[in-house]
């Protein structure tokens, strides 16, 4: 499975870096997280200077997509040949997860939709002027689109990944390796309550028992 984590120039790093992390705590064959960018090398908002793994082109055909965010990111979005490019991304076929200004690349594309997103405080008037209604929650999920608001959530998008793809047990070790020594078990038992009500496996079982 290869999991593409689109990272451009003024990117934030705890949003690529912390997913990355989190994502290869999953050790199989296969198994493949890439940092796709437009160029060889993106640097960070930040002056960290880091080397693509794979490219945009690339990311189109990964089974799952996480769009990080950064100080560039309205700028980029209205590029026409990165936007040309991710237009190719297709929720029927991948998982597709953004983060803070990620969520208006997904929102420029039209992958929202009329599903409700999560953000952050200077990205929302953005995404609502696009279209979408913003919600005050760390994170949402529908279908196989799940979106994500502000820096520390990125641990949930990455464990929503590896829960749709490997079950929530998997999601539940990666978290429990990363989260703070004294802390684990709270880590882990609050960010798979922002979680497990959107995958299908829990919202089809709750649905049954009502």
């Amino acid at each position: 499975m290869h999991i593409a984590i689109l990272t451009f120039d003024g990117f934030n790093e705890l949003d690529s870096l912390i997913a990355l992390g989190v994502l290869n705590r999953i050790k199989k064959p296969g198994w493949r997280v890439t940092l796709s960018a437009p160029s060889a090398t993106v640097t960070s908002m930040n002056g960290v200077t880091v080397h693509a793994s794979s490219t945009l082109e690339a990311a189109t055909e990964a089974e799952a997509v996480l769009v990080g965010s950064g100080i560039r990111t309205r700028e980029i979005a209205a590029d026409p040949a990165i936007m040309g490019v991710l237009r190719r991304l297709d929720a029927k076929r991948q998982l597709i997860g953004a983060q803070c200004s990620g969520t208006l690349f997904l929102a420029k594309l039209g992958l929202l939709g009329a599903v409700p997103a999560c953000t952050d405080l200077t990205t929302k008037p953005w995404v609502q002027e696009a279209g979408v209604e913003v919600l005050n929650q760390p994170f949402f999920a529908q279908g196989n689109v799940a979106t994500a608001g502000g820096c520390l959530s990125a641990p949930y998008l990455a464990a929503w990944l590896i829960a749709r793809s490997e079950g929530i047990e998997a999601a539940k070790s990666a978290l429990h390796y990363v989260a703070p020594v004294g802390e684990k078990d709270d880590y882990v038992t609050r960010a798979m309550r922002n979680i497990e009500p959107y995958l299908p496996s829990v919202a089809a079982a709750t649905a049954a028992a009502a």
